[in-house]
């Protein structure tokens, strides 16, 4: 029995989507302005990279191809592969928001129909009664932050002050998302998580799609890390997703990363964690090399959002891109007979892009592995929703047709 495989690429973009104005995103394009970027010299960084964008692998795979399909342009450093290895395409977003959750969801056969809420990007950022009911049944003596912040700045800023004064430090995005920070050791994890839960029960009546717990090392500015033990508090998907498909056929579903987090726990038997990417890279290699027949090992990529895309550090995405590249091989030496493999992502945040927030955009569609046949080896084209890479995964694992998506191997008329 066949086994499947999705990689996000987390903010992976590829060129900005057809209603990428409507966001504040025309020209947006991660990938395009990252190889330009490197093509230029403007992302060298010394013992960090040099040089045009080398991503071998990716572009063996036809990355190149689902390129100039979304953008109209071949990125710079990609050269032009005339018959790719893999299934190649790109993929727009049906749902109405460029979070993570969305993204995930409708790649997983539920696009999101509705919109969430969001705070707004004033100070304080947060509602009076919602911090109220926060401090006070969680015995807190205040928060720090109130306001629309970078995850890493926020820190520098504020972690001392948190250290001083045990003040969790909360703040927000662009995205429907309540972050609270705060030291692992000298707050507690198990305190972070309990406030974390208590938060997204309050902020349920206003519609915020994730909570997410922060834990981080460190004592002053410069040294203050973000460490593995992050949890999201995800609202449940409103729909059954492949992955609860899945499980409801007997199959076993293998999250790496923030997965199961990202789904609310629903669907996931088993979630591996990790500190950064190629942490998270070993982890799906010890997954691909037991995963049982029938199933599904969904692995998420952070670092290329969190610490460069929202950052805005383009040599850092550059050279993260470059790393998950090399390591594909080890991968791809794992995978069995009748092994489908997909490498996608959930939205776009070019680093490159004003701000600090996620950017609309296509994101690539990449099918490869023995699974794949010889036929299959062609271009996908624009697809209209995430969703049909779900539906091409149901149908390659044997499982009755989702909800929403096309199978992408399905020839169209």
């Amino acid at each position: 029995m066949p086994r499947a495989f999705i990689l996000v690429m987390d903010s992976f973009g590829i060129g900005a989507a057809p209603d990428a104005a409507g966001f504040g995103d025309a020209g947006a394009d991660t990938l395009g302005h990252v190889a330009a970027a490197c093509a230029a010299g403007r992302a060298d960084r010394a013992g960090l990279r040099a040089g045009p964008l080398a991503l071998p692998n990716l572009a063996r795979l036809g990355l190149g191809e689902a390129a100039m399909q979304a953008s109209g342009r071949r990125p710079a450093g990609l050269p032009a592969v005339a018959a790719p290895a893999g299934a190649h395409g790109c993929a727009a977003e049906q749902s109405r928001g460029k979070d993570t959750p969305s993204g995930h969801w409708e790649l997983a056969g539920v696009p999101v129909p509705f919109e969430w809420g969001y705070f707004p990007a004033r100070l304080p950022a947060f509602p009076d009664e919602l911090i109220r009911a926060l401090v006070a049944e969680c015995d807190l003596p205040g928060i720090l932050g109130n306001c629309h912040a970078s995850g890493t700045e926020i820190l520098d800023r504020l972690g001392e002050e948190h250290l001083r004064t045990g003040r969790p430090i909360c703040y927000t995005s662009a995205d429907s998302v309540f972050q609270v920070a705060a030291h692992e050791e000298t707050f507690g994890l198990e305190r972070l998580y309990r406030v974390c839960a208590t938060a997204k029960r309050l902020t349920a009546p206003l519609n915020i799609a994730r909570v997410i717990a922060r834990p981080f090392t460190g004592r002053h500015p410069g040294q203050f890390r973000r460490t593995g033990h992050r949890r999201d508090y995800t609202t449940p998907p409103p729909e059954p997703t492949l992955l609860d498909r899945l499980r409801a056929a007997g199959r076993e579903v293998i999250g790496i990363g923030k997965i199961a987090d990202i789904f609310a726990g629903r669907g996931v038997d088993r979630s591996l964690k990790a500190d950064d990417n190629m942490g998270l890279f070993d982890r799906l290699l010890e997954a691909a090399a037991a995963a049982p027949e029938g199933s599904l090992v969904f692995a998420n990529f952070v670092d290329f959002d969190t610490l460069y895309g929202h950052r805005r550090d383009v040599a850092g995405y550059a050279a993260a891109l470059e790393a998950f590249d090399a390591r594909l091989p080890e991968f791809e030496a794992l995978l069995r007979p009748g092994d489908l493999a997909l490498i996608s992502a959930d939205h776009g945040c070019d680093p490159t892009w004003p701000g600090s927030d996620h950017t609309r955009e296509f994101v690539p569609v990449l099918f490869f592995g023995p699974g794949l046949p010889p036929d299959a080896r062609r271009s996908l084209g624009r697809r209209s929703s995430f969703a049909d890479m779900g539906q091409t995964i149901a149908r390659h694992l044997g499982i009755a047709p989702l909800a929403h998506g096309d199978d992408c191997f399905a020839l169209r008329a």
